[in-house]
């Protein structure tokens, strides 16, 4: 079932209540509603996560949270799902986005070549930046979007799945 599989992976409440980066969120953290597992809250938190994976800031996890909390959905799920953008993706990911961001605005696709400096990022959010952050802001609602519903989908179905199976082995016993 697939809140077996998701548990297994996630930390577990008491590991990210003693993470210091999330003491800012004090008591706000001891609310049950934030571990508890369920449809609702499941595809919420990964609607929450996909749209600050999409969000280039620093500290999208701390924005994750911080929504995550309001909202009363999985917290450790929607932390975890932020992390679709690593080191590894980001590349790729903020590439398309751009992409859609030139696309919707109409603009041509610059080439561009990156460089670890301060002045680079100035020089680029004047050429690049408004394709790229509308891109980045587009992407992070269709995926925010697209994941609530498939989620919430999957979830659904698993739970169909878990009934049908136990409907065929009472039916063999």
């Amino acid at each position: 079932m697939l809140k077996k599989l998701i548990k297994r992976f996630l930390p577990s409440p008491q590991k990210i209540k003693e993470n210091k980066v999330l003491s800012i969120f004090g008591t706000l953290l001891h609310d049950p509603n934030l571990w508890h597992l369920n449809r609702r809250s499941a595809a919420g938190a990964v609607a929450v996560g996909l749209f600050f994976a999409f969000i280039p800031l620093p500290f999208q996890m701390w924005l994750s949270a911080g929504i995550a909390i309001p909202l009363r959905v999985n917290l450790p799920l929607s932390i975890a799902t932020v992390w679709i953008t690593n080191p590894f993706t980001m590349p790729p990911i903020f590439y398309g986005a751009y992409l859609v961001g030139s696309t919707v605005l109409g603009t041509t696709t610059q080439e561009f070549a990156f460089e670890l400096s301060w002045h680079w990022v100035v020089q680029s959010m004047e050429t690049i930046g408004p394709a790229f952050l509308v891109g980045c802001f587009i992407c992070a609602v269709f995926f925010s979007t697209v994941g609530y519903f498939v989620f919430n989908y999957l979830w659904r179905l698993s739970v169909s799945n878990a009934w049908h199976q136990r409907k065929h082995k009472k039916k063999r016993n």
